[in-house]
């Protein structure tokens, strides 16, 4: 383990950053090298291993969430539309019953504001 803090730069250089470097470098030395080499390997072989698996298991969750977004986006969107819908076609109904009856849409926004009136008082 390093005792060089993450926020400084060290300058010893690394003896190896993978696991065939550390096999070049440890050829014809002593036996206690060769087993560091090959328990690095091992400790490779395993970390990869172990990602591919997770990465496997991962892949189909993510593809999962993914359907169910697009799937809750376009849900979203389709009411969003009919609320418009809605909202337009009441206001198209209020619109033409104003027109159909002008003096009572004018007594009942008379009265209307009569209420709210007395409510505020």
């Amino acid at each position: 383990m390093s005792t060089t803090p993450n926020n400084e730069k060290s300058d010893k250089a690394v003896p190896f950053t993978t696991a065939d470097d550390a096999a070049k470098l440890v050829n014809g030395t002593t036996p206690s090298s060769t087993a560091a080499a090959d328990l690095v390997n091992r400790a490779a072989d395993k970390a990869h291993a172990t990602i591919d698996r997770l990465a496997t298991a991962a892949a189909p969750k993510a593809q999962q969430l993914q359907k169910s977004l697009e799937d809750t986006n376009e849900l979203i969107h389709d009411r969003a539309e009919r609320l418009r819908l809605t909202g337009n076609e009441w206001c198209d109904t209020m619109r033409a019953n104003v027109r159909e009856h002008p003096l009572m849409a004018v007594g009942t926004a008379l009265a209307v504001g009569l209420l709210i009136a007395r409510l505020t008082r």
